[in-house]
């Protein structure tokens, strides 16, 4: 039931008929009174008063009037804010595969709670929303451009496999290209459906050199994807405590929380901070709450035409149960 954003409001002009009506019928009601007064037999009057209906005899008015009323807010259009699903925009999701991601500070480890979270992301998704999936290392691979085909994004998911070093910059690189290709291609009279990345990571960059102002690096990619209108919503995953083991050695394998937020603050994206599979489930579930709805202004005079018509039918029903009578 809103009361906002009418896109006719000249419509409540009627409101005066309405004013009117109330008007006449009270003058009409005055009127009959003192012709009743003059001309009936007052002792008779005063028997048959005893079983006169009283108030009730003005609901089938007051009823038709208030339809009346309903009826003209639904002409007048009013509007409200709706969550509806979005029918052109482009994801990539751009997952870390470097060796790290074997660390089991996350059951059962970085990896499988990553393949986990990003495949119920892809089913949630909506139906328009085309998803691709990007996978890097040392190197980034495209393994599925943008398509609202689900099954495609999420086997390549589910057969990632782990490989050394970590080219973060290389990976956003790779999706803004796969984006433009995908954009050059289906861009119509509206334009490009709009385009986000999703980087999930839980290292430094190593390659190709920890400067992440390199020409190929993280600081670097994030400025080319803000310069191409496309936010990077980065979520960094995994803890403080998290280690691997390379060829019988142990090493640490924390998480670059601070590079992580950077790379998002500088394309114009959010991020993120997720330590548990639950929490990334948690992140994945407010990225499709961003990603697959829009908020739009929709139609929403139907509550006021339907009760505008019961009451219109009540009215009706009340004049011919009370006044025997259609008003």
């Amino acid at each position: 039931m809103s009361l906002t954003g009418f896109t006719s409001p000249e419509w409540f002009l009627l409101l005066l008929v309405a004013g009117l009506l109330v008007v006449g019928y009270v003058l009409a009601q005055r009127s009959r009174r003192r012709r009743t007064l003059r001309f009936a037999n007052l002792a008779l009057l005063e028997r048959v008063g005893a079983s006169r209906q009283g108030l009730v005899r003005h609901v089938p008015a007051a009823l038709l009037i208030v339809a009346v009323i309903l009826l003209t807010t639904a002409l007048a259009g009013p509007t409200a804010e709706q969550k509806v699903p979005r029918n052109r925009a482009t994801v990539m999701l751009v997952i870390d595969v470097s060796l790290s991601m074997e660390a089991a500070d996350i059951s059962p480890n970085r990896l499988v709670a990553a393949q986990r979270s990003a495949t119920s992301f892809v089913q949630g998704m909506t139906p328009g929303v085309n998803i691709g999936v990007v996978s890097f290392a040392g190197t980034a691979s495209v393994l599925v451009p943008p398509t609202t085909d689900r099954k495609a994004p999420i086997d390549a998911i589910k057969n990632l496999e782990l490989a050394e070093s970590t080219a973060t910059g290389e990976g956003i690189f790779a999706a803004l290209q796969s984006i433009e290709s995908f954009s050059a291609v289906v861009g119509g009279p509206s334009g490009p459906p709009p385009a986000r990345i999703v980087l999930m990571a839980d290292g430094k960059q190593v390659s190709p050199t920890e400067n992440m102002n390199d020409p190929r690096g993280a600081f670097t990619a994030a400025r080319a994807a803000e310069e191409a209108g496309v936010p990077i919503s980065t979520i960094a995953f995994g803890t403080s405590h998290g280690t691997v083991e390379i060829e019988g050695r142990t090493y640490p394998v924390e998480v670059d929380d601070v590079a992580m937020e950077q790379i998002a603050e500088i394309s114009g994206g959010q991020y993120y901070k997720a330590e548990s599979g639950g929490q990334l489930n948690e992140v994945y579930e407010d990225l499709g709450e961003q990603i697959g709805y829009e908020i739009k202004k929709a139609d929403a005079s139907k509550p006021w035409l339907a009760l505008g018509t019961l009451a219109l039918i009540a009215g009706a029903g009340a004049s011919l149960f009370i006044g025997q009578r259609l008003p």
